[in-house]
């Protein structure tokens, strides 16, 4: 049973010259991206082009539309970034060589060139919006929800005990007897 992103290609195969229009509407049936963002299972992928047959395979121009989903990289809430990518790759006839993808059984199956255009093309680290300051190390708010987000100086607790020495506090003795 052909997969969700196959094209039948019997009307275009070993006739040089002859081309066609195509729409493919993809419903993902396994996520793919990168740690922070991708394309989830389930999401819709739109792929349109034109296939061209050639005396060495068919030739596929086509451009690939849907939308991206993830979490920004600074203050970690959700966001949508739009894919659209486009792909031009020759599918070769079996018996030749040197080439990355090729026809099987009259038809064409897009997933990994799919693939190996949409995941290099989405963003390496995806943010909110361009200036988005993260989220506060001392207590984790996102810093854009609070722009007058401050905290009292923090203290290295190595010198806490001298703190009491700028108020003129006396020190706890330490033991000696000097």
């Amino acid at each position: 049973m052909p997969g969700p992103y196959t094209l039948n290609i019997r009307d275009l195969a070993r006739r040089p010259g002859e081309s066609k229009a195509f729409t493919l509407d993809v419903r993902i049936p396994e996520a793919f991206g990168n740690a922070v963002i991708g394309v989830r299972e389930g999401d819709e992928l739109r792929i349109e082009g034109r296939l061209e047959s050639l005396h060495d395979g068919i030739l596929v121009t086509a451009t690939v539309d849907g939308e991206a989903d993830g979490e920004c990289v600074r203050c970690l809430i959700p966001v949508t970034e739009p894919v659209e990518v486009d792909f031009q790759e020759l599918f070769a006839y079996p018996g030749t060589s040197d080439f990355d993808y090729f026809v099987q059984d009259d038809s064409l199956d897009l997933e990994q060139v799919v693939r190996d255009t949409v995941v290099p093309a989405l963003p390496f680290q995806p943010v909110c919006q361009e200036d988005c300051e993260g989220l506060c190390p001392v207590c984790g708010v996102r810093l854009l929800d609070d722009p007058g987000h401050e905290h009292a100086p923090r203290v290295d607790p190595r010198w806490a005990a001298l703190e009491g020495l700028a108020s003129g506090e006396q020190l706890p003795d330490s033991g000696s007897n000097n």
